[in-house]
């Protein structure tokens, strides 16, 4: 029979090195205080990080961090001794009470700890750190395996520049032996790939009769990852799945409004004169802003974050939209009127914005103002509309897949330590990993957009979305975490 298993994980480092933010990212929720000063922290606190229907608990304990580690590592030596214990548990606790704290806390991690895991500022140099050397030893006496965690890395960079930092940080430390493994895992911008890189290695520094319990946790922290990511998929394709199949139908201009859009256009071709036109793509794209601010939202509570999306930027441009026109039929009086013979059927066509009409098309004869109307008119009859229709175009929609994915990179990276959530820069090489990964899939995208506006609607694409965007992130992580890609 399996005995319930309860781990528990020790988070140590030098003091201000960010263990509560980590702590908060690794919870997703706010335990502690985070403030820019030493000692914030004062006692050892063990919060449940995941548990398992079988009844076993991983803890983690959030402790003080190390101040003067030398005279620390000295005071724990002595404090077998009636003088050191005095010390310790007198003097100490009146006289310096960051000092007494950060005793207590190391005999905390001592008594408590399976795996201990510490924290480095990976900005520093480790052989210029004069504190590292004596918080090693401090390790040592704790007699507990530990794990290195590279912390306060700065903006998520490229795989290799991230190694280097690891490999500098292992060689160091490869004198110590009860160091198991060093990882790159900063606070403010792990992604949960990471973590499961970071349950491999505390795995394989149990004790063989730990090794079962810990397996079922480092199942159900997996699990409720992947349900998370196949969450984040399926808001994401429903925002899409929305964009697409949305249009804003534009009521046909009546005779003056046909001839001055009609004129304006042969005066200044480059310039856009429908004004009923633009206020439906203007209202187009304040839809396409409130459903990526819906689904961003989502995102953030969904990773356990705070915090709320801000307004899209849009760039304006033409290829963005499809405008779906139905044949004007004021406007076609108008071309009618100053066109005849064998140009009036192409007026009409040029009117419907360059739809053809099909094999009933008259391209010749004469056609007064009544004829081309009454043509126009039998058009739009037949397309079962009299309105113009505007949507967003197949190559936009496509962009906005890379749009969705570099969102979601950035909720998923984003450390519950760090406060609120704001969306900022993205990293430079999220952009192209992104693009190169939507382009091998272009294909199939391009399939799906030809099926936005069938008759099952948002529900029916947003089906036919998740595979392929579940598909295209799978390879965007893969690409940033190579060594993470299969765990």
């Amino acid at each position: 029979m399996n005995v319930p298993c309860l781990i528990s994980l020790s988070l140590i480092s030098h003091t201000n090195v960010g263990k509560t933010t980590l702590a908060r990212t690794l919870l997703r929720r706010d335990i502690g205080e985070v403030r820019d000063r030493p000692h914030v922290t004062e006692t050892a606190d063990a919060f449940p990080l995941i548990d398992t229907a079988h009844g076993d608990v991983l803890l983690l304990w959030d402790t003080p961090g190390f101040g003067d580690s030398a005279r620390l590592l000295k005071r724990l030596k002595q404090s077998g001794n009636p003088l050191g214990w005095f010390l310790t548990q007198v003097w100490d606790r009146h006289v310096d009470r960051p000092f007494f704290s950060s005793q207590q806390a190391i005999r905390n991690v001592r008594d408590e700890a399976d795996v201990v895991l510490y924290l480095v500022n990976a900005g520093e140099d480790p052989a210029s750190a004069g504190y590292v050397d004596a918080e090693m030893q401090v390790l040592g006496w704790i007699a507990k395996p530990a794990i290195v965690l590279l912390n306060q890395l700065g903006p998520p960079r490229p795989a290799a520049e991230e190694r280097a930092d690891v490999s500098r940080w292992a060689t160091h430390l490869a004198a110590y032996p009860w160091v198991r493994d060093t990882i790159a895992f900063d606070a403010f911008a792990r992604c949960w790939v990471l973590e499961h890189r970071l349950l491999e290695s505390i795995g394989a520094a149990l004790p063989p009769d730990r090794q079962a319990g810990f397996a079922r946790l480092a199942d159900a922290w997996r699990t409720r990852n992947r349900v998370t990511f196949e969450q984040s998929m399926r808001i994401l394709a429903q925002q899409l799945a929305m964009t697409a199949t949305d249009a804003v139908t534009v009521p046909t201009t009546g005779l003056r409004d046909a001839a001055r859009s009609w004129l304006g256009g042969l005066l200044r071709p480059g310039e856009r004169t429908d004004a009923a036109a633009d206020a439906a793509m203007g209202e187009l794209a304040r839809r396409l802003d409130v459903e990526v601010r819906r689904a961003t939202d989502q995102l953030i509570e969904l990773h356990g974050l705070t915090g709320r999306a801000a307004a899209e930027i849009l760039q304006r441009m033409g290829a963005e939209f499809a405008v779906d026109k139905a044949a004007d039929p004021g406007k076609a009086s108008v071309i009618g009127a100053a066109l005849s013979g064998a140009l009036g059927g192409l007026a009409a066509d040029l009117a419907a914005g360059g739809l053809t009409f099909g094999a009933g098309a008259l391209l010749g004869g004469v056609l007064g103002a009544a004829g081309a109307r009454g043509l126009a008119s039998a058009y739009n009859l037949a397309r079962g509309s009299d309105a113009t229709s505007v949507r967003w175009s197949p190559e936009f929609m496509t962009g906005r897949v890379s749009g969705a994915v570099l969102r979601y990179l950035a909720v998923a990276h984003f450390g519950r330590g760090r406060g609120d959530f704001v969306a900022g820069e993205y990293p430079p090489h999220w952009g192209p990993l992104v693009e190169q990964a939507v382009g091998r899939h272009g294909a199939a995208l391009g399939h799906v957009w030809s099926e936005a506006h069938q008759a099952d609607g948002p529900a029916g694409l947003e089906s036919r979305l998740r595979a392929p965007l579940e598909t295209i992130v799978a390879e965007v992580l893969a690409a940033l975490y190579p060594a993470s890609a299969q765990r």
